[in-house]
């Protein structure tokens, strides 16, 4: 089984269609939540996740402007695009976001695998370092966990002799590319497919990830796609400017 792993578009419509439009051939789409906030596009990155696939699991700034948690957590500039992604979103998508389940999610006929969207112990916890990582990964039911949230395309690994990070390298700043990572079926994952709308590991490009379950593999995908008309929609709807200009810069 060959799954596409979306995360944390957030509202960026044109790097979701430049990742959809760069996918090789897929069953199923996953995606792992945060969907909406940040980005200009709300109700139209909603209506093309819907269309693409029935697997989710929510984000907590899918919560935040659902209405369903406060935005103790959030800064200014994230508190502010979630008011105005909730006075955005039509009712009916309003109402389906608030309808997303917390993970973890299976896919029927993968045993072994969950979705999450921060951690196999927490929906809101960040795994962003290697000892945060062990923990959460004694504790996982499956020996495969994809994760999103950190905006931070990679992930981790326990094997039979050591424990490491993931990081995909890339040659170029600017063109599409792949990582091909092979897995090692008696070891432990987990795999963050990286952000579509909003990178934060210094690269702009959108980023998603493909599993494919018979060669025991991912793929990791960074993708080139129009940036500055994302920018422009976000300054066109009189958002913070610091959500513009992060997206060049992949931070």
């Amino acid at each position: 089984m060959r799954i596409l792993l979306l995360s944390d578009i957030h509202a960026n419509l044109e790097a979701m269609e430049a990742c959809v439009a760069a996918a090789p051939g897929y069953d199923v789409v996953v995606n792992l939540g945060d969907i909406v906030g940040y980005g200009a596009s709300p109700n139209e990155v909603i209506e093309r996740s819907r269309q693409l696939g029935k697997t989710f699991v929510r984000g907590n700034h899918d919560k935040a402007c659902a209405g369903l948690s406060n935005m103790a957590d959030f800064n200014p500039v994230a508190g502010l695009a979630v008011i105005w992604t909730r006075t955005m979103l039509s009712q009916q998508n309003l109402a389906w976001l608030r309808e997303l389940p917390a993970g973890p999610a299976f896919v029927e006929g993968l045993d072994g695998v969950q979705f999450v969207h921060g951690s196999p112990l927490d929906e809101d916890e960040y795994l962003l370092l290697l000892p945060e990582a062990l923990t959460s990964m004694d504790y996982a039911p499956s020996p495969m966990t994809f994760f999103g949230h950190t905006h931070i395309q990679g992930g981790f690994l326990v094997g039979a002799d050591d424990a490491a990070t993931i990081r995909p390298v890339y040659e170029t700043r600017d063109e599409q590319e792949t990582f091909d990572f092979p897995l090692q079926r008696d070891a432990r994952y987990l795999i963050n497919p990286g952000s579509v709308g909003q990178p934060r590991d210094n690269d702009w490009r959108a980023a998603f990830a493909l599993f494919d379950s018979d060669k025991y593999s991912v793929t990791y995908y960074r993708i080139p796609y129009p940036v500055k008309k994302a920018q422009q929609r976000i300054i066109e709807a009189q958002l913070p400017e610091r959500l513009a200009t992060r997206l060049s810069v992949g931070r």
